[in-house]
This record gives C-alpha cells, sequence and structure tokens, in this order.
C-alpha cells in the first residue's frame, strides 16, 4: 500500500487513501462560535476543552464585535451550565439573553450546522500535527465568512424565524 504524501495542510493526492493516525481521544480543536441572521460568523479557537471562564472571554468579545445584545442559543454543554457562567450572565441582562435547546437536537442548533460545514470542508486535510489543525480549522471557518449566504441558509435549515432574516 503506498501512503500519501502531501503538504502538512494539503489534501491527499487522488487516487491515494491518506493515512491518519489519532493523536489522542480528546478533541484536538474547540471552537467557540458566533453566527448572526444577518450572515456574520465570528469564532475563536482553542487547542483545549473550553471552561466556564473561556466562555465568558468569548462572550465578552463577541459581544464587541457584534455591537447589540446578544442572544445566546446554547446546548447542554457544562460550560454554559455552570454558576460562574450563569452568574456572568445574570450580572449583564443588558447585553446577554440566553435561549436553551432542548436536549439531544443538534437539528435545531444553527451553529451545528457552521461546524458540520466547516468538517466536511476539511475531510481530506492532512495536517501532520495538532499545531497544523489548529491552523486549518480557523482557516475553514474564515472562508465560510465570506459566505454569508450559507450562514443565513443554517438558520432557515434549523427552522428558526428570526426578525431580520432575509
Amino acid at each position: 500500500m503506498r501512503r500519501a504524501t502531501a503538504s502538512a495542510l494539503g489534501r491527499a493526492r487522488r487516487g491515494l487513501t491518506p493515512v491518519l493516525r489519532r493523536v489522542s481521544k480528546r478533541r484536538e480543536v474547540s471552537s467557540i462560535v458566533v453566527i448572526t441572521p444577518d450572515g456574520h460568523l465570528y469564532a475563536r479557537h482553542f487547542r483545549t476543552s473550553i471552561p466556564s471562564q473561556t466562555v465568558i472571554s468569548a462572550l465578552r468579545s463577541f459581544r464587541r464585535k457584534v455591537g447589540t445584545p446578544l442572544l445566546v442559543v446554547w446546548n447542554r454543554l457544562n460550560a454554559h451550565r455552570s454558576q460562574v457562567t450563569t452568574a456572568f450572565i445574570a450580572a449583564h441582562p443588558q447585553d446577554f439573553a440566553v435561549a436553551y435547546l432542548p436536549a439531544y437536537a443538534p437539528e435545531l442548533n444553527s451553529e451545528e450546522q457552521c461546524n458540520a460545514f466547516v468538517k466536511r470542508a476539511m475531510e481530506n486535510a492532512l495536517p501532520g500535527s495538532v499545531a497544523d489543525l489548529h491552523l486549518l480549522a480557523p482557516r475553514e471557518f474564515s472562508r465560510l465568512q465570506r459566505r454569508p449566504e450559507m450562514i443565513v441558509s443554517f438558520f432557515r435549515h434549523a427552522g428558526l424565524s428570526v426578525a431580520g432574516l432575509s
């Protein structure tokens, strides 16, 4: 069997099956993503799982970037429901409102469509290391940022009716 040879962030050559090995059992890159109904995308990427303090830092950053109060639609991640995060949200009611999705309902989460799109774009990538993967993920999110019509479609796919949605 021939092994695919490609650059660290390149794609597998046609006709060659890439040989991938799992570095660990843990997620290698975690992302916090904000998408808006008008097609904007903001993302921050981390090499570790995301604790409450990181969620709070990201919320502050996204609030500054978006410029308007945020309706935060969350799944049931522990960092979203932690006492530290809920206390932060409660202390800033003018900046954030939170709605939780039902348990096990990724089809209602428009951000899940965003992640799936980026993962499909990366499915043939051959990162040589976790550092290379950490460079690849933001690059693919950046490409998606240039397609606001696709981001708007994620809201429609989830069946969400949001004011201002075209």
